[in-house]
Formats: structure tokens, sequence, C-alpha cells
């Protein structure tokens, strides 16, 4: 069911009163009116869009999803489409795409699903409700904050797994294939968190500009917070990718030097097996030989391979090769 509320001078007089009452109730004085549509019909949404003027192609992408987050002005309102985030159980990146029309008396928000909780957003206005007498301002930053909050989240929750994966990285016995599958998938999510997070400085600045006479003075200090973190969460974002970056090339290194560790150690130890195989080999010749049938000759032999390989152990410890 569509969502409704009235603010009239800075008071919230009614809420979920019919969408066909917007008309007659925007022809009072100090009114502000806010709409929320749900995955609104082919029909509603263009008989509202009639009653306040909406242009037809910010309808037509309201009502057609998958819209990059993006700003438009248009004579008598602005459009915005913007995407709250979160991560799901298995910690994959999960959008809710949001479309907002700003006109000078009403914010109508539309939603394809319902992924998005509007009751946050009404919980953040009734915190505030001093700031209602800015009119459209106030509820259009209650949204942003929201959405922006959101994105504050999934970074901080995409932070955290990034370190777990760090550990997993320098652990005695790494689990290759799991940190390469955990790396990509946090990768992919940064991917599409940047994607939404970093359009957002365009939507919000675009807002706060003085011809859209949407955000008045007692807001303008909310909105520059609410950029101040969209650049933070843009930011934070840009570092992590940088540190998955990271975290790949040094798994890679890792793999290299355990390697090259493998091989230095097994080559000390074919070294010193060859030495034993050599002597043998020599006194297992089918000619005479010095200490041929003696038993001496056997005693020479033991005590040449004893000294050989503890002599070549003790240099390639001593070198660190084994």
């Amino acid at each position: 069911m569509p969502r409704t509320r009235e603010y009239r001078h800075g008071e919230l007089v009614a809420e979920d009163f019919p969408v066909a009452e917007v008309p007659e109730r925007l022809r009072g004085d100090g009114v502000t009116l806010w709409v929320d549509l749900c995955g609104p019909s082919t029909d509603e949404l263009p008989a509202l869009a009639a009653e306040l003027g909406l242009h037809a192609l910010a309808v037509e992408d309201a009502l057609h999803p998958h819209e990059r987050p993006k700003l438009h002005q248009y004579e008598t309102h602005c459009f915005l489409t913007a995407y709250a985030t979160r991560l799901d159980e298995q910690g994959a990146l999960v959008t809710a795409e949001l479309s907002a029309f700003v006109t000078r008396h009403a914010l109508v928000t539309v939603r394809t699903d319902d992924r998005f909780d509007m009751g946050l957003v009404v919980d953040r206005w009734e915190e505030s409700p001093t700031l209602a007498r800015s009119g459209v301002g106030y509820l259009a930053h209650g949204l942003l904050d929201c959405v922006v909050d959101s994105h504050f989240e999934a970074v901080q929750a995409l932070d955290e797994q990034i370190e777990s994966l760090e550990d997993m990285v320098f652990a005695d016995q790494p689990d290759t294939v799991a940190v390469q599958r955990r790396s990509l998938a946090l990768r992919r999510s940064l991917v599409t968190l940047r994607r939404v997070v970093l359009p957002m400085r365009e939507v919000v600045s675009g807002l706060m500009r003085r011809d859209q006479d949407i955000v008045d003075a007692p807001l303008m200090p909310y909105y520059q917070d609410v950029y101040d973190h969209v650049l933070r969460a843009g930011e934070w974002t840009e570092s992590l990718r940088e540190v998955v970056a990271t975290i790949r090339e040094t798994q890679l290194s890792l793999q290299g030097n355990r390697l090259n560790l493998v091989m230095k150690k097994v080559t000390g130890w074919a070294a010193i097996v060859a030495v034993p195989t050599a002597i043998t080999g020599f006194y297992g010749q089918n000619v005479p030989f010095p200490g041929t049938g003696e038993t001496w000759g056997f005693w020479l032999s033991a005590a040449l391979m004893l000294v050989a390989s503890a002599s070549l152990y003790l240099l390639f410890k001593r070198r660190d090769w084994l």
C-alpha cells in the first residue's frame, strides 16, 4: 500500500491518506507532502505524475529499474536515483534501487520492491522534527542520509571481511583456493559498491545548489555532513579495492616464496643423497679396485658416506638451505 504524510508549517498533520487526495492537499498553505509507491502499477505513477506535473522521461526511468545513480533537473522538479546497500548472509553485496521526485512541495519516492526499508527513513524524520519547517529539503535529507548510511555500513562490513582475508593469507597452512574465491568475491562486491557510491557526490551536490531552492540555510550544514559522508565512503571504497589487489599480489608472492623454499630444501637433500649414491655406485663396479673383497673397503666406503653427508648437511644448515 502507498504511504503518505502531510506536513503543514513543519507539523505532521496527517498520515496514510489516499494518493487521490494529494492534489487537494497541495492547495493548502505551507504544505509539504510525502508519497511512497512500492512496486507501482503502470497506471498508478503516471496518474500521480499528471497531477504533479512530473516529466514523462523521469516517470519512465522510475518505472524501469537498473538506472545508474543520478540527478536530473527538470522545469518543475528534480529526479534522482540512488541505491541502498547491505551485505547478505553469504557476504555478497545486495543493492536496493530507489527513485525520488523532488518538487517544490512534495517528495515522491518510488521503489521497485520492498528491499529498501522506508521505515528507517521515517524514523530519521522523527529524530529531527524541528527541521520539518524546511519543507521538502527536510524529507530529501532524511532519505539521502539513510542511503549514505547504508553505504557506510556495507563498506565497514567489507573492511572486516578483508581483515579476515588477510589473516587467511598469512596462516601457517593457507587454503589457497578459499583465499582466491574470497578475494574475487570481495573485489566483485567492491566494484558494485563503487558504482553506486561514487555518483552520489553529484546527487548530493546537485541538490545543494542554490538555484535548486531545495536546501535552505538551516538545512545546509546537514547536507554538508551527508556530502562529507559520501566522500568518505567513496574514498574508503577505493582504498579497499587497492587493499584487495595488494592482498592478491601478496598471496602470489607468498606462494612463490614457499615454492622457492620447498625447491631449496628438496635440492639440498638431493645433494646430500647424491654423495652416498656416487660412493656406492663406485664401489659397485664389476672391476677390481682398492678394497675389493676386503673388510676395510666396506668400512672405508661407509665412513666416506657418513662424513660427506654430514659435512654437506652442516654446510647447508649453516647457509639456511635446509
